[in-house]
Order: C-alpha cells, then structure tokens, then sequence
C-alpha cells in the first residue's frame, strides 16, 4: 500500500495564528487539492493527521472541526480526490496525552489502523513537530515551504533526513515520477 500522511493547516489550506476557528476560515492552498487528487488517481492513499488544540482551548468544538473537514472533504472532492482518513488531536498545547505532535501516538493509530508499516512513508508537514513525529514512527519527513515552512527550514532541529519540497504540488509530482 502507497500510503501518505499529511499535516493540514499550512499544508492543505491556508494557516492562521488565530487558528482556523470556522468553515469560513478554511481556504486551500493553491494545487493542494489537486495535489491530493493526483496521488489518488496514482494510488496512494492519503491520510491527514492535524493537531487541532482550538478545540481543547474552547476556541470552537467538535461540530465545528467537523464542518472544517466536511468543507475540506467536499472542496477536494470537487477537485477529483478523496481523503482515506482525517486524524486529529483536540488537546491543548500543554496536554500530556500521547496523540499531540510531535509525540507519535496519532501516527501510531494509523498505522494500527491501516495495518501498515510507518517505515519510509511520506509525513508531509510544515512544521517541525510533524517531521518529528514523522521521524518517531520511522517515517520520511518531508517539509513544505507553505505555511510555517519557511520559518521550520531555518530551525536547527530540521531532521537531518528531511526533504524540502516548495508545496504539497511539488512533493506530489516527485513522489509519482
């Protein structure tokens, strides 16, 4: 199985240091759905794996982040693609729990649920947090310049094994050529 994580906010669609708080909010990054739609049509299969702590910050709830998804859900579906899986953590920052990036435990659901392997797979992300956990779980990090990328690039932290890739566009033609 051809299976790709993604990191959502600065990824898919636009980030806000507000955080995306509504349906309205979310926009799509130029060729990300496309992007997403491209490697289904090549058979991968593409998963989202977001830290989503405005929920557990009371900044909006559950049916919120639902209608966030459902909005992102249908706009790819336009585009032609299709998400297997949206995973999420809804802690705050400051929480202990294992599901939080950089700490793997969200990863590891996938791939009990997947029944997958994590070595080598592609963890796309624009902020050192999601290449960390990618790297945990034995993952191939791969960072994007949308979003905070720009800034992660510069990090000394960047695992050394990191792919840099200018969007989501870009890593999806390398991973089919």
């Amino acid at each position: 199985m051809k299976l790709i994580i993604l990191d959502r906010d600065g990824v898919i669609n636009y980030d806000s240091e507000q955080f995306i708080k509504s349906p309205e909010e979310w926009r799509p990054i130029p060729g990300a759905l496309e992007a997403i739609a491209l490697l289904n049509r090549w058979g991968w299969r593409v998963v989202v794996a977001s830290n989503q702590s405005g929920v557990g910050r009371g900044l909006f709830d559950m049916d919120t982040l639902n209608a966030i998804h459902d909005k992102m859900v249908k706009n790819l579906a336009q585009s032609g693609g299709r998400l297997d899986a949206i995973f999420f953590c809804p802690h705050p920052a400051d929480s202990t729990c294992n599901c939080r990036k950089p700490k793997p435990g969200m990863l590891l659901e996938i791939s009990e649920r997947f029944n997958v392997d994590l070595t080598g797979v592609p963890v796309v992300g624009d902020s050192l947090r999601d290449l960390q956990a990618g790297v945990a779980v034995g993952g191939q990090p791969y960072l994007v310049l949308t979003g905070k990328g720009e800034k992660t690039r510069q990090d000394p932290e960047l695992p050394p094994s990191t792919v840099i890739f200018d969007d989501l566009a870009a890593v999806a033609a390398h991973l089919i050529a």
